[in-house]
């Protein structure tokens, strides 16, 4: 594997990481203020 496809592995996962967790982090907000889980949350972002 070359340096190249390491870096763009690792960029790749790392970005992809983060917006699993943004909407983790979505999703145990609105459970926190609201009491349920709001299964809408996720069309908001396959939206953006």
């Amino acid at each position: 594997m070359s340096w190249d496809a390491f870096q763009g592995l690792v960029i790749s996962g790392l970005s992809q990481g983060a917006m699993y967790g943004l909407i983790a982090l979505g999703y145990s907000m609105v459970y926190g203020v609201l009491g349920f889980i709001n299964f809408a949350h996720g069309e908001v972002f396959m939206v953006g």
